[in-house]
């Protein structure tokens, strides 16, 4: 989907990029105070935010290459490298750097030369076909308070796998812990049936919370509506014993007889008040919902959830009925807001597929900057019974536009704009939250991709100011009855075309794009945002990526345009913002007060990861995964590269 939208557009045409500017010479930094990276998220709530301030706006320009490792895995999976994306963040705690590969290999590396101190391989099998790729986006760190110093696993990795397995490593070696599960390892979908070998995953970092592993679980999408559950799991960090399971649909009012609404994003968690945050997703089929009336549960929505026990503290819908795969698709981000000068309160940041940024109370999920319900397109296929109401938060306006006419085509080319505005017009489209139909369709903008998505946002709680980057493509979805579902898929072999087994119609999704393979919609296709919590509004806003690796000798044509992203930002104590994401071999700085592009780093292959920044030794280094995204197309690699100022 989005390989073939950039792909073909990127033959065309790309936007500008200028080259870095050679660096100056920079005096040696000082040594600064060490500073770790020991979750996911940076912390367990996921701000991605670094006190780290040795690399400042003022020196950034002097970053170079500090070290480059390959973990592999070219070699290793060969054939399955085009069903790979390395979106993995290392963490940096107990004095090692770790991380997991797409095909869940994990390593432990020297924080100051890379150099590789153990490697696990859970040994998965590459032959398989899953929802999201191969893929391993963290793993999570455990220190158990009742081992005693030293003793074997006593510090722990908790990965899960694309075979949905939950393995416990110790630590200082890379070994399996016996006393977990069987050999270190327990089924993390336990009672689960799949429809098909591949058809779930594990692709998210496990949390851990007073001796509690959780995990959620990715699912494959528009099959069926008897769908595989898409139930939270919590096992015994020290035993592997499953403490609970939670499944957001329980709590249904009419019950649903569907699956899914699964957790496939990164979790956050409060370790003071014991609370997990679950991001939920859409039920089962994701495009029509009469198999699914009311709003079903707890789908789509933040959770927070006791972790000792599973039982819900409280929960808030994003989407109600959702039948456009608006999946909460990013960790909830936790951190204390002061919205219009109230007294700072503990809150959940929720940034969407939509564009929409949620900011809630942390221990009630009542909204802090508020939130209306507003009427929305009505007019759903036959059987079809959509929610009248949308909840729109009041503040900030969306950072993703929602409506497009067919005299907003875009094109380089009379002809090619003329194209487009006739693939517009011949489609329903009347905003945000247009519901499906047959015929010509109907567009949704922004498309499935977001918005945000997995990579979440970066969050500066000093300053009250969100970090969030954005795509910008359309999505034409068209419902198909279902005895013509197959005469479809014979006739159009290259479109996504979906049954949607047990309802009335399939599905064809396909991203609008003109004869020359340009996005119908106007650019940015990609943008950086600031945004303050404090008062709701938008600071500044900046074009994000170039089109420069995917379309080589056309990038002088075009200036500004970005392009989709995947990956988020981080923040550090010294005011720069450091993002990848784009569709290009770049890790780039931005000056957090204004938005203006300080550095650029050339990266081995595509950089569609979140980076992550320690102090080791008195030295700053800022790491991110160069190896490539497969539904993005990005060039393919293996390596993790880590920046810093000469010594």
């Amino acid at each position: 989907m989005i390989a073939a939208m950039t792909q073909r557009l990127l033959l065309a045409s790309a936007a500008a990029l200028a080259l870095s500017a050679c660096a100056p010479d920079v005096p040696k930094p000082a040594p600064a105070p060490d500073a770790d990276w020991a979750h996911y998220g940076g912390d367990a709530g996921g701000q991605r935010f670094s006190p780290a301030a040795q690399i400042t706006p003022a020196n950034v320009r002097g970053l170079k290459v500090a070290w480059t490792v390959s973990t592999g895995e070219l070699t290793a999976h060969p054939d399955a490298s085009d069903r790979a994306a390395f979106e993995a963040t290392p963490i940096l705690a107990g004095g090692r750097l770790m991380v997991c590969t797409p095909f869940n290999k994990v390593s432990a590396h020297d924080p100051a030369t890379g150099q590789q101190l153990w490697a696990f391989d859970a040994r998965i099998d590459d032959r398989l076909h899953y929802p999201n790729s191969y893929n391993c986006r963290g793993v999570a760190y455990w220190r158990d308070p009742a081992a005693p110093a030293n003793a074997p696993c006593a510090e722990r990795v908790f990965m899960a796998t694309n075979d949905r397995r939950l393995f416990a490593l110790d630590a200082a070696t890379g070994k399996a812990c016996p006393s977990f599960g069987q050999g270190g390892q327990v089924n993390a979908m336990p009672g689960i049936k799949i429809g098909r070998p591949g058809g779930a995953q594990i692709t998210s970092a496990p949390v851990v919370v007073g001796g509690v592993v959780i995990t959620g679980s990715s699912i494959d999408d528009n099959q069926r509506v008897q769908e595989a559950s898409g139930a939270v799991h919590a096992f015994d960090a020290v035993t592997g014993a499953l403490r609970w399971t939670y499944d957001p649909l329980a709590a249904a009012q009419p019950a649903v007889d569907a699956g899914a609404a699964n957790v496939w994003a990164p979790i956050s968690a409060d370790l003071e008040r014991g609370l997990v945050f679950l991001p939920t997703s859409s039920p089962s089929p994701d495009f029509y919902g009469a198999a699914r009336p009311g709003n079903a549960g707890h789908a789509n929505s933040v959770v927070a959830v006791h972790a000792a026990t599973g039982q819900v503290a409280w929960a808030f819908q994003t989407v109600h009925h959702d039948v456009w795969d608006y999946d909460v698709p990013a960790q909830p981000t936790l951190g204390m807001v002061s919205y219009k000068g109230a007294p700072p309160r503990p809150a959940v940041i929720q940034t969407t597929k939509q564009g929409l940024l949620f900011t809630l109370d942390r221990e009630t999920g009542q909204p802090i900057i508020p939130v209306v319900e507003r009427p929305v397109p009505q007019g759903g296929a036959l059987g079809e019974t959509l929610s009248p109401t949308q909840p729109f938060p009041v503040a900030p306006e969306a950072l993703a536009p929602s409506r497009i006419t067919p005299d907003d085509a875009f094109g380089l080319t009379p002809w090619d704009k003329d194209a487009c505005r006739k693939l517009l017009a011949g489609a329903r489209a009347e905003g945000l939250y247009t519901p499906p139909v047959t015929g010509g369709g109907t567009i949704m903008y922004p498309f499935t991709g977001g918005g945000s998505n997995w990579g979440g946002i970066a969050y500066d709680a000093r300053n009250g100011v969100a970090f969030v980057n954005t795509s910008s493509a359309v999505h034409r979805i068209t419902l198909i009855p279902k005895d013509r579902v197959k005469a479809e898929r014979d006739a159009n072999p290259d479109v996504e075309i979906s049954p949607q087994t047990g309802v009335a119609y399939g599905m064809r999704r396909e991203v609008l794009l003109s004869p020359i393979g340009l996005p119908c919609n106007p650019p940015p296709w990609g943008t950086l945002s600031a945004v303050s919590l404090k008062d709701g509004r938008t600071l500044w806003r900046v074009p994000l990526g170039t089109t420069r690796d995917l379309a080589p000798g056309t990038h002088l044509l075009m200036r500004g345009v970005g392009t989709p992203n995947f990956g988020g930002p981080i923040v550090t104590g010294s005011g720069l913002v450091f993002i990848g994401a784009a569709m290009d071999n770049y890790l780039r700085a931005f000056d957090a007060a204004s938005g203006k592009e300080l550095w650029k780093g050339r990266l081995p292959a595509g950089g569609q990861a979140t980076p992550m920044t320690y102090v080791w030794k008195g030295r700053q280094y800022v790491v991110i995964a160069a190896g490539g995204h497969a539904k993005s197309d990005t060039k393919r690699g293996d390596k993790l590269v880590a920046f810093a100022l000469p010594q």
